[in-house]
């Protein structure tokens, strides 16, 4: 095995695609979260590689993410990646988005992923030198989310199925096609407190999101499985709304993830936050469930 490095090493590099944007103008998160899997695996290959591919021999179990700057149509971006932990056999990831062109780091995110008990070689060599090249690392910090008081305010804000196109190489909905549901589960929701499609449109205002937090709960679905998600608000503030999200399989109602999620109202012109309307502030207080 190769000698472990002394600092985060690059892991992914490319470009943010027009496609790729919604309909706030910059990088969905569900394409953030594509290139989060790609770089802990590309990280797992360049630091003990196995003859097991990293997407055989791990899985991912969470994520938290602190997005900063935001990254917009043609924006060059790379990532740096290095192991920042080891809890029992699970290991943490440390992922900084880099803006190409000015070097910023745009998001930092912490990714953690478990071992899979699978009959290959050398996984415990792997998970050992893993385990030892652990890297200092200043975390953004996140604070504990409320327990819920009201889940009955939850809406439904999602049902459909995993279409063969959302798997990974295991046959499970890849960590994009999770996050892709909570992103339009986002959308349902500040629809129901006013901001509507119409009303991004005309006022030019919309909804961006500084902080996910993805936990994921059990196995996940495969093309052709029915899933749903509810949504509901954790807190409000001048400008932010805070949110949860829960995607369950729709037939058993087994609860697959939970998606935290943290954004402001947004000024589409000015890329800034701008206060919630009074309308706004007193339809997101029904909805209110911690």
């Amino acid at each position: 095995m190769p000698a472990p490095p002394r600092e985060l090493i690059e892991t992914y590099r490319g470009v943010v695609m027009p496609g790729e944007c919604d309909v706030m103008g910059h990088l969905t998160i569900g394409c953030y979260f594509d290139r989060f899997a790609d770089a802990a695996f590309a990280l797992i290959d360049r630091l003990a590689p196995a003859p097991a591919p990293p997407a055989a021999a791990w899985r991912s179990t969470s994520l938290f993410v602190r997005y900063t700057k935001e990254l917009r149509e043609g924006d060059g971006l790379f990532i740096r990646s290095g192991v920042i932990g080891r809890e029992g056999e699970e290991i943490r990831v440390g992922h900084e988005v880099v803006d190409a062109a000015t070097r910023e780091i745009t998001t930092r995110v912490e990714h953690t992923l478990a071992p899979r008990d699978l009959p290959y070689g050398a996984l415990g060599e792997q998970r050992r030198v893993l385990g030892e090249a652990t890297l200092p690392w200043e975390s953004p910090g996140f604070e504990d989310i409320a327990p819920l008081t009201h889940p009955e305010r939850m809406i439904e804000s999602a049902r459909d199925r995993v279409k063969a196109w959302e798997v990974d190489e295991r046959g499970e909905l890849a960590l994009s096609g999770l996050v892709h549901r909570f992103g339009g589960g986002c959308l349902q929701l500040v629809s129901a407190i006013g901001i509507t499609p119409d009303y991004i449109r005309r006022e030019r205002r919309g909804f961006s999101t500084f902080e996910t937090r993805l936990h994921i709960e059990a196995a996940p679905p495969g093309a052709g499985d029915a899933v749903m998600l509810r949504t509901g608000i954790l807190g409000i503030g001048n400008s932010s709304v805070r949110m949860l999200h829960e995607l369950f399989m729709a037939k058993t109602g087994e609860s697959l993830a939970l998606f935290y999620q943290s954004g402001v109202h947004f000024d589409l012109e000015a890329r800034r936050s701008v206060p919630l309307t009074a309308e706004q502030r007193k339809r997101a207080g029904e909805l209110v469930i911690a």
